[in-house]
């Protein structure tokens, strides 16, 4: 019997694989729409839903842009530049009504009053309402250049 479910697992397991392929056709429209967006997106420019929560690179938790601007000026955190590099970022559309993003971008912050600059991969969830896109959740990751080198 237990020989059965596992290779019915594995059996599983391969056929479901060949769903996860990234679409990257279907919907181009909305894709261009969260193209535009994210590449015109600045710190201090809210897209965000009223629902909205991000979740910070320390593990905090805010549930409204207001609330994230409150712990980056906690942290004493200020954005001075977001640059997404073309061709680093994968959009997925359900429905036409859901974006999931992932890019790379390249940041330039002033921590505590010394300059950092930091590659970041960002995960975004994006909703479509009547009036637009807004973002729904999003969580932005340091990349370790020295585990994962960014190929240009």
């Amino acid at each position: 019997m237990i020989k059965a479910l596992v290779i019915l697992w594995i059996l599983w397991g391969g056929c479901s694989a060949g769903f996860a392929q990234i679409d990257t056709v279907s919907f181009p429209k909305e894709r261009q729409q969260i193209r535009e967006l994210i590449h015109q997106s600045k710190p201090d420019r809210a897209v965000d839903c009223s629902d909205f929560i991000a979740v910070g690179p320390k593990g905090d938790i805010s549930f409204s842009h207001q609330q994230w601007q409150a712990v980056q000026a906690k942290e004493k955190v200020v954005f001075k530049s977001v640059r997404i590099r073309p061709g680093h970022e994968i959009i997925r559309i359900y429905e036409g009504k859901v974006a999931v993003v992932n890019f790379l971008a390249d940041v330039n912050l002033l921590v505590d009053g010394r300059d950092v600059a930091i590659k970041v991969r960002r995960l975004e969830v994006y909703h479509q309402l009547p009036t637009g896109w807004c973002r729904m959740a999003g969580q932005g990751t340091q990349v370790d250049e020295q585990m994962f080198p960014v190929k240009e």
